[in-house]
């Protein structure tokens, strides 16, 4: 409420330290609401303090894109969820943070548990990172310093011997493709908001248009005109579309590669920069086009969008290259053929699927955002996860029973067990009926917009165990959950003995794990052997690899289990169902 009453003030001070419009200063406080409202309901509606532990003190490392919303996000999830929070805001933007902190303490959190600690990531973040008494780190930045935070967690553990969770957000290589059944004018209008709002210094920014070769000439000649109608000026001023970058060093890193492209032979389209922003961070919006997705190193985090045409007949192979970039995050796709949405949303590997609008501007609670791969470890910011993870312990997991099916390997695997005589069959029965593979939610949304949250397994689970018992759990979890296990060699092999054709395509032997892709980690044991495993994890190219470990004893007594929502994926799908000139279930409203 008190943020609501001072927009004012928050607004100004977004504008002046951030250099966001304000229209976006506008919309930042209304997320930064809408974090709070949403957390707090959850824990009002499901956590009581016998069925879900606190970690301990957590702390939040926020961006300068959102100084506003991502920050008090991070601390109101972590306060929700009963944790002391140690707060480092970017250097960049320390006062909007201090403001924010302010108004918490003044609306009754106590001083004790919220604690805001500026300065360098360098120096502050690194050393809150390392503390031994930090039991949890959320993050959102670059991949690199993602990787980084990760290597310093896993040379320790909690005091309950688990690792020290990591929860990173880490950016992306977003794309939007348009078919010849797009509607020109619509994807123009969608492309000019996901490419150049906030400058373009949104994680879920739009970076690569891909355009059916059919239209691409039209579509192009109608985005290079309209480009010409954006307004680079003053963030505080109204009629202006795209303000600053965030700093010196930022536009000059931008320029470089622009430049670069152009020698490369690149086309380039540029706004002139007024001669009133000569003096300032500025980057005027920038078109490249470009002949196919390998040319992208990495995201370019500001105003500049690439343009790739492609035939039909290559559509699906386009989407195995965007989801090669190994990045996940936001995805758009503007067609009017029903089946295309169908193949490419099921193929598309983001975390955040838009169908014919734009990929920008993610809603708490109606569009839960986040990816996986290289971008970020998931659970996905104002979703129904989020706050799970900042938790030790939990008696009721999420979604336990709510899946929509049952993965036949896994019934498969039961019947094996069921006649080997094993222990565990009481167990993988259970985690059968409580797996929430399949699930899915229909969120709230405004009129002619359907949001759709959905469960996918991961992947490829990588099974560790020092018993049989535990083994066959951990290839119980694995299945259920509709994933692969890759059994480390180092596991009891037994286990696999005479392992019939049905089941072999789902649970595969990897003698060492050092050349193996997977997407988790079951871990039997703790102590050393964990802290091992997580620097082994830690010291691995590309994604941030999600481990989960339990003692031998504690498994075997029935007193842990694994989470099977941590071996599963958050989707969400965002449909404008009136983009294609009317929406027949509007009609029968009356």
């Amino acid at each position: 409420d008190m943020m609501e009453a001072r927009m004012a003030v928050l607004m100004a001070l977004i504008i002046r330290e951030a250099g966001k419009s304000c229209a976006n200063a506008v919309g930042e406080v209304r997320e930064a609401v809408d974090f709070l409202r949403y957390y707090a309901a959850q824990v009002e509606r499901s956590f009581t303090n016998e069925t879900h532990r606190p970690l301990g003190c957590v702390v939040c490392i926020s961006p300068w894109n959102f100084p506003l919303a991502i920050f008090t996000g991070q601390v109101a999830a972590a306060l929700a969820a009963g944790n002391a929070v140690l707060a480092k805001p970017a250097e960049e933007t320390p006062l909007i943070a201090a403001k924010a902190v302010a108004m918490l303490l003044e609306a009754g959190v106590p001083h004790g548990v919220l604690h805001l600690l500026p300065g360098p990531g360098a120096s502050v973040g690194h050393a809150l990172v390392k503390d031994r008494r930090a039991n949890g780190v959320m993050f959102t930045g670059s991949t690199e310093v993602a990787r980084l935070i990760q290597r310093e967690l896993a040379a320790r553990t909690n005091p309950d011997g688990k690792p020290v969770p990591l929860v990173a957000e880490t950016g992306g290589q977003n794309a939007l493709v348009a078919d010849s059944s797009a509607l020109p004018e619509q994807v123009v209008g969608d492309v000019l908001q996901s490419a150049f709002d906030s400058a373009g210094q949104r994680c879920s920014a739009l970076r690569v248009l891909c355009l059916q070769d059919d239209i691409a000439d039209e579509v192009l000649a109608r985005l290079n005109e309209a480009l010409t109608e954006l307004s680079l000026g003053r963030p505080d001023e109204l009629a202006t579309d795209v303000g600053p970058v965030i700093s010196a060093e930022a536009m000059k890193t931008i320029a470089g590669y622009i430049d670069a492209m152009r020698a490369a032979g690149h086309a380039v389209t540029q706004l002139p920069v007024p001669d009133g922003c000569a003096h300032g961070t500025f980057v005027p919006p920038t078109v490249i086009e470009i002949n196919a997705v390998a040319e992208l190193s990495g995201e370019v985090f500001g105003p500049v969008l690439h343009v790739l045409r492609f035939r039909r007949d290559r559509l699906e192979r386009l989407i195995d290259e965007i989801n090669g970039t190994g990045y996940a995050l936001t995805f758009g796709l503007h067609t009017r053929i029903d089946e295309t949405i169908e193949r490419v949303t099921r193929r598309i590997a983001a975390g955040n699927v838009y169908v014919n609008r734009n990929i920008i501007g993610a809603v708490v609670g109606v569009q839960p955002f986040g990816g996986h791969g290289l971008s970020g470890t998931g659970p996905k910011a104002g979703g129904p996860l989020y706050l799970h993870r900042l938790l030790s312990a939990v008696s009721d997991p999420p979604f336990a029973g709510a899946g929509r099916q049952v993965a036949s390997a896994a019934r498969l695997w039961l019947d094996r067990l069921t006649a080997s005589g094993s222990r565990a069959v009481a167990i993988c029965d259970e985690i059968i009926r409580m797996s929430p593979l399949g699930m899915v939610q229909e969120l709230p949304g405004p009129v002619g917009e359907r949001n759709r949250y959905l469960l996918r397994p991961r992947g490829d689970v990588l099974c560790v165990a020092v018993t049989p018992f535990g083994l066959e759990v951990q290839i119980s979890a694995a299945l259920a959950t509709g994933n692969r296990a890759i059994v480390d060699g180092s596991s009891p092999l037994s286990v696999l003995h005479a392992l019939p054709v049905e089941l072999a395509e789902h649970i595969s032997m990897a003698r060492s794990r050092a050349h193996v892709r997977f997407d988790a980690v079951l871990l039997e044991g703790d102590g050393d052997v964990q802290r091992q495993l997580a620097g082994e994890l830690a010291a691995r190219p590309g994604p941030i690899v999600v481990m989960q470990a339990i003692a031998s004893d504690a498994l075997a007594e029935g007193r842990e289990r694994y989470r099977l929502e941590w071996l599963l994926k958050e989707r969400s799908i965002s449909i404008n169902t009136a983009a294609a000139g009317g929406n027949a279930s509007l009609m029968s409203i009356g």
